[in-house]
């Protein structure tokens, strides 16, 4: 079953108005970061990533040229990068994300990406819940000790 790690800004805040912009990012192979990395990394936005993918492979490509590599061993070598990258795009994508200051909320385990959804925001906002019951419950109880605190001099006179 596919593990999700759910992401959220920073800068908005953790509320119900955030919720929009939480990611949602599965972990394991991503099949289409190995067939066409270039593009797959221009459309999730992973600049960086994509820059030093580009360098990587310039630089395999010429080091192993300069080598006198078969032009076989070097398509090995671009296949070999090609599964990494399939492997390590989703690691990729979490570091992305914490890099432009998001953190990471919850892991979540699911069948698929709208059960990953259904799963969080019933743990989250049960959360949320709770919390919010524990700071009335805190009020409650400071109110107390400040009655007590009021009334225990006019007891005393």
């Amino acid at each position: 079953m596919p593990v999700y790690t759910v992401h959220a800004p920073v800068a908005s805040g953790v509320d119900l108005a955030a919720t929009d912009r939480f990611v949602f990012v599965r972990d394991g192979f991503r099949f289409w970061a190995a067939v066409a990395s270039v593009i797959w990394l221009l459309w999730h936005r992973l600049w960086i990533a994509l820059l030093g993918w580009i360098v990587l492979m310039v630089a395999i490509q010429f080091g192993m040229s300069a080598l006198g590599a078969s032009r076989g061993t070097i398509l090995a070598g671009d296949l070999l990068l090609a599964v990494l990258m399939g492997l390590e795009a989703a690691s990729l994508q979490r570091w992305t994300l914490s890099r432009r200051k998001w953190r990471q909320l919850d892991v979540v385990v699911a069948d698929d990406a709208e059960a990953a959804e259904r799963r969080f925001f019933d743990r989250w906002t049960a959360r949320q819940r709770g919390l919010a019951a524990l700071d009335r419950s805190e009020e409650r109880r400071a109110g107390k000790q400040s009655l007590r605190a009021w009334s225990s001099p006019l007891s005393t006179s």
